[in-house]
C-alpha cells in the first residue's frame, strides 16, 4: 500500500498544481480591447474646416464595411483598420444634389475618407486625425439613445426599393410624416394626402392598415406620396437606431424616418 502511494502521490501533486495555475490566471482576465466594429459614432467636435451644414458626421462599422453620412448623401465602401489607420475603398453613395449650407458636405466627407486619418478609440470616444482636421466622436448608443416607435414623431427622408436607397429634395420639401400612438393609431401625411389607420403587432414587427384623403398633388408629391404608401401597406420590419426609424415592408419598399 505505501509503495502505490509513493508512486502516484507526485503525480497528483503535480496535477493539484496545475489546477491552481490556470485558476489563478483565469480570475483575472484582461479585459477585451474597445471595437468599432458593429458600432456607430456621431461627432461632437471638428477642429479645422467645419462641416459644412453643420454635420454632424455619422460613420457606422460593420465587419469589413463603413457607412457615413455628414448630413447629405449616404456613402458606404470597404473598411481596413490596420496599424490604427482608416483605409476606406470602393466608396459609393447615394445621388441627392444637396444646396444651401449644405452645398460642399460630401466634398468634406469624401475628403476625409479619402485621407486615411488615423485613429484612436478610447472607450466611448472615437478620434480621427489628419494633417488638418481632428473629428472628435461618440458612440451614437450614448450621445442619442434609441427613440421610442411608439410616441414619437417620424418625418420620412429616404425612400427604399429593392436596388437603392432614394433621398431628393421632394421628400426634403413636402416631408412626409408618421406618428403610433400607444394604441397603435397611425395619423400623419404621405406627403400630399393626410394618413389615418392602424398599425399592430409588437414593435419590430408591424403590420399597418392606412387610409388617406384623396386629394391631387404635382406629379412628383404623388409619386413619393406613393411609394410611401407602399411601403406602409401591410407587414413591416421596424428597426430603431437612435434617432432614426428604418421600416422594410415584405414586399421590398421601405423608409428611413428621422424623430421630429
Amino acid at each position: 500500500m505505501s509503495a502505490t502511494f509513493a508512486r502516484f502521490g507526485p503525480v497528483v501533486l503535480l496535477a493539484l498544481l496545475a489546477v491552481t495555475a490556470c485558476s489563478s490566471g483565469d480570475s483575472n482576465p484582461k479585459p477585451a480591447a474597445p471595437t468599432l466594429v458593429g458600432r456607430t459614432f456621431v461627432s461632437t467636435r471638428v477642429e479645422g474646416a467645419p462641416i459644412p451644414g453643420g454635420g454632424p458626421l455619422n460613420l457606422s462599422f460593420k465587419d469589413d464595411r463603413i457607412a457615413a453620412d455628414a448630413g447629405c448623401n449616404s456613402y458606404s465602401g470597404a473598411v481596413t483598420l490596420d496599424n490604427h489607420k482608416l483605409h476606406v475603398s470602393g466608396l459609393a453613395g447615394t445621388l441627392m444634389a444637396c444646396t444651401g449650407d449644405r452645398q460642399g458636405t460630401d466634398e468634406w466627407l469624401t475628403g476625409l475618407l479619402s485621407s486615411e486619418p488615423t485613429w484612436q478609440l478610447d472607450s466611448t470616444t472615437l478620434t480621427l486625425k489628419t494633417d488638418k482636421l481632428t473629428v472628435t466622436m461618440v458612440d451614437k448608443k450614448l450621445a442619442q439613445p434609441d427613440k421610442p416607435i411608439k410616441g414619437t414623431p417620424w418625418i420620412v427622408t429616404a425612400l427604399i426599393t429593392p436596388d437603392a436607397k432614394i433621398r431628393s429634395q421632394t421628400i426634403d420639401e413636402v416631408k412626409p410624416t408618421l406618428t403610433i400612438d400607444a394604441d397603435g393609431t397611425v395619423t400623419g401625411s404621405a406627403g400630399c394626402n393626410r394618413m389615418t389607420g392602424r398599425a399592430t403587432g409588437p414593435d419590430a414587427d408591424l403590420t399597418f392598415q392606412i387610409a388617406t384623403t384623396r386629394m391631387l398633388c404635382d406629379p412628383a408629391v404623388m409619386e413619393v406620396e406613393q411609394a410611401v404608401l407602399k411601403a406602409l401597406d401591410g407587414k413591416t420590419t421596424a428597426t430603431i437606431d437612435a434617432d432614426t426609424l428604418t421600416l422594410r415592408n415584405d414586399n421590398g419598399s421601405g423608409l428611413t424616418l428621422h424623430a421630429e
